[in-house]
């Protein structure tokens, strides 16, 4: 799909080029920051590029003006909004579903808020927020984000709107990114498919960003780790995308360990329903408290997923265990600080047997990467 604003959006750098120049350039930059790790025994393997119009998931910011609603992203280097009717990032069913939301927010715009403070209380209007959206397998699932009150009249106004798009199964208000997301109207549980299991998913959580992606990573961790039985550890488990493929493995125990409490809800929630009974899911800070050598001794394999940050206390602590499992999966997306987290890894005791790009951010900066690491005989 051609973009009418790829030229001043800051979504796709590289819209313009033809594509196999950008999947020839994309290679070359992810080979350009790995290269420190490639030694004559690793296999770099063909990178593995998602299709367009595949994200299923975007944040979304908007502007009520005088002149109208601007919806959309930032342009490039700079926080003014382009005003975005589609985008050929998005799956068919986010961009049949942008008409709807702008419809509600400039409803919801015309609607004064009451705001109270003490014995006072003043009327104002929304002008500003961002707007979530994620296409489940089952329908469309929109957090609006903004710092305002939802008094009676802005829940009607939802209420009303979603029964005329089908495609919206839930619609949910938080202040903030940081403030729990209240569901105003629910039709359905959003659900995703991951592995065998229909999968629940919370309002506004981390997803892969599209279902091709994610089974791309799943089948080259699945790939790396089907060998390994025992106990197997799923590190910064998120809502647990790898920790359920895994668990259908024949005779293996997966520990699932993340410091986020509202995705470990929603994954803990998803296995009762699906009555797994060989995941074990843990709440910790894997930054300040990476697993120490007498749990890691109790592991066959770890495959880990942290954020851009990367996994530097885990890496440490892993790479100065006198007894470690015997297999390591990093997945990154963050191939700058993965290689800071494969050298060390690396130097203590580990070999990198392949690597292998991710392109789930197409005609971007971004990529993201799955490595398999051997203990080497000490």
């Amino acid at each position: 799909m051609d973009c009418k604003v790829a030229s001043v959006c800051g979504g796709c750098r590289y819209r313009d080029m033809k594509y196999v120049d950008y999947c020839a350039l994309k290679q070359k930059h992810f080979l350009d920051i790995v290269s420190p790790l490639i030694s004559d025994g690793c296999r770099v393997n063909q990178p593995i590029f998602i299709a367009d119009s595949s994200r299923r998931r975007a944040s979304l910011a908007f502007e009520l003006t005088k002149q109208g609603l601007v919806l959309g992203f930032n342009q490039k280097s700079s926080h003014q909004l382009v005003d975005v009717k589609e985008c050929p990032l998005l799956t068919a069913g986010i961009n049949q579903t942008l008409p709807f939301i702008r419809n509600l927010l400039c409803e919801l715009g015309r609607t004064p808020c009451v705001i109270k403070k003490g014995k006072k209380s003043f009327s104002t209007f929304l002008t500003k927020g961002d707007v979530f959206v994620c296409e489940a397998d089952n329908g469309i699932d929109l957090v609006l984000e903004y710092d305002m009150p939802l008094g009676l009249d802005h829940r009607m106004i939802i209420f009303e709107q979603s029964q005329t798009a089908g495609q919206v199964i839930r619609i949910s208000h938080r202040a903030n990114a940081f403030a729990p997301a209240e569901t105003i109207i629910e039709k359905l549980h959003p659900t995703i498919k991951i592995g065998n299991y229909d999968v629940s998913i919370p309002a506004g959580t981390f997803l892969q960003p599209s279902s091709a992606g994610q089974k791309a990573l799943t089948d080259l961790v699945l790939h790396y780790i089907k060998g390994c039985r025992g106990q197997i550890a799923d590190l910064f488990c998120g809502v647990g995308t790898f920790s359920y493929v895994l668990a259908d493995l024949p005779d293996v125990k997966i520990t699932a360990v993340d410091s986020s409490a509202d995705l470990l809800k929603g994954f803990s929630d998803s296995v009762n329903r699906n009555q797994i009974k060989n995941i074990t899911i843990i709440n910790k800070n894997l930054f300040k408290y990476p697993p120490d050598e007498n749990e890691l001794k109790n592991f066959s394999a770890i495959v880990f997923d942290p954020p851009r940050a990367g996994a530097s206390s885990l890496c440490k602590s892993l790479a100065s265990a006198g007894q470690k499992p015997g297999v390591v999966v990093g997945v990154s997306c963050n191939p700058a600080t993965f290689v800071n987290d494969a050298k060390e890894l690396i130097s203590g005791g580990y070999t990198l047997q392949e690597i292998t790009m991710v392109d789930q951010f197409i005609y971007s900066d971004h990529s993201e990467l799955v490595a398999f690491f051997t203990k080497r005989d000490m």
